[in-house]
């Protein structure tokens, strides 16, 4: 049976020419960046090539970007590092109620460490309220973190306008850029972006390398300490043959991301159209300020690990809110906090399209998905779902 993707906020494939830029540094070019001899230097000038590249997706300094592990990696070296850095400035920080966990757990354990964690509420559509924000900064604030493109329902912040709250402030603003990096235009200086996160596999990259964006000036302590690697601020064998993928992967968006977004943002509309004209459904998330490739859906008394479960039987894969918790029995605290019940945050599925993703395979999924919703209403002992 030929399976149907639809889960490319949680990972994506990598593009095959991704894969052959990266091939070289596995057997050829293998050398340690920390080596003086001349393979080492060839596998430093890759790393350094690489980080030219993913600079250019956001209009930064290449100096200010460095690369780490994982985009969980980032952000707890973003808050933690910031905090630890920072402590005689106070023991405030902001955080959005509707973070990624990474976040939101590196603030959980800030605050079990002795500092206050206020959490910005957000309304309907997902957006924080500006107004808030700025009643909650004080003397102490030393940082505020609020996500970008919202990885489980789409809602894009506007980063300009934080930035200029925390900037005339005199606050740090971090974002979590992860989903929104290689579709969404970022200038981190005209948006007064301070840090940033960003990771290889959301953009057709490989798993394993990510970035940090640390704008000249800030304060921050290393997360990892050891032999002095990313200029003495990350400690780590540098994973080469990844970071010279995630570069090549940004060189591509970078190229094409305009074209892309027109195609993807057509197959999206096209995929909510056909999933609202079921009874019962809503979409989550603002309706324009949305990520380019991202559909959140709840269906009305249909439990939607059932729903998830019927459609990979059927060949297609998709999500449950976030793919890192889905393990998770709790309903989505991003649903919650945009005023969704628990039962209908149990019902929401993520439908997330990629760079393969091709419009008859979206008139498939349609097709499929009502039969499959209305099967399990059948099943369902609720009936007021019109």
């Amino acid at each position: 049976m030929k399976r149907i993707y639809l889960d490319y906020a949680a990972t994506t494939p990598v593009d095959k020419r991704v894969l052959k830029a990266m091939e070289p540094y596995f057997e050829k070019e293998f050398a340690n960046t920390m080596s003086i001899h001349g393979m080492g230097e060839k596998a430093a000038e890759a790393v350094e090539k690489a980080r030219k590249q993913v600079a250019g997706l956001i209009g930064a300094k290449t100096s200010r970007v460095f690369f780490t592990g994982s985009a969980t990696e980032s952000n707890n070296w973003a808050i933690k590092g910031l905090a630890w850095a920072n402590r005689d400035r106070g023991k405030h920080l902001i955080i959005s109620a509707i973070e990624h966990d990474c976040v939101l757990n590196s603030a959980r354990w800030l605050k079990g460490e002795g500092w206050e964690v206020s959490v910005l509420g957000v309304d309907g559509d997902g957006l924080v309220r500006l107004g808030d924000l700025e009643k909650m900064i004080k003397s102490d604030t030393v940082l505020v973190s609020v996500i970008h493109g919202n990885n489980e329902v789409g809602t894009i912040q506007d980063l300009e306008k934080i930035g200029q709250i925390c900037r005339e402030r005199g606050v740090y603003f971090h974002t979590d850029a992860a989903q929104s990096f290689g579709k969404e235009k970022i200038a981190v200086e005209e948006m007064k972006i301070d840090l940033l996160t960003a990771s290889s596999h959301k953009i057709y990259g490989p798993k394993g390398a990510a970035l940090l964006y640390i704008r000249e000036g800030v304060k921050i302590a290393p997360l990892l300490h050891g032999g002095g690697q990313e200029n003495r601020m990350r400690s780590s064998t540098v994973n080469v043959p990844a970071i010279v993928g995630f570069g090549k992967a940004a060189e591509i968006c970078k190229r094409e991301m305009e074209g892309e977004n027109e195609r993807l943002k057509r197959l999206r509309d096209k995929l909510i159209k056909g999933i609202l004209e079921i009874s019962g459904t809503k979409l989550n998330g603002h309706p324009t300020k949305r990520l380019v490739n991202n559909v959140n859906i709840s269906f009305k008394n249909i439990e939607g690990e059932s729903l998830l479960l019927r459609l990979d039987m059927g060949g297609i894969e998709v999500s449950t809110g976030s793919a890192c918790s889905s393990a998770s029995l709790e309903p989505s605290h991003v649903l919650l906090a945009m005023g969704l019940g628990a039962e209908a945050a149990h019902g929401s599925i993520r439908f997330s399209l990629g760079r393969w993703t091709r419009e008859e395979e979206i008139g498939e999924v349609l097709k499929k998905l009502t039969k499959i919703v209305n099967s399990l209403r059948r099943m369902s002992p609720y009936k007021d779902y019109a």
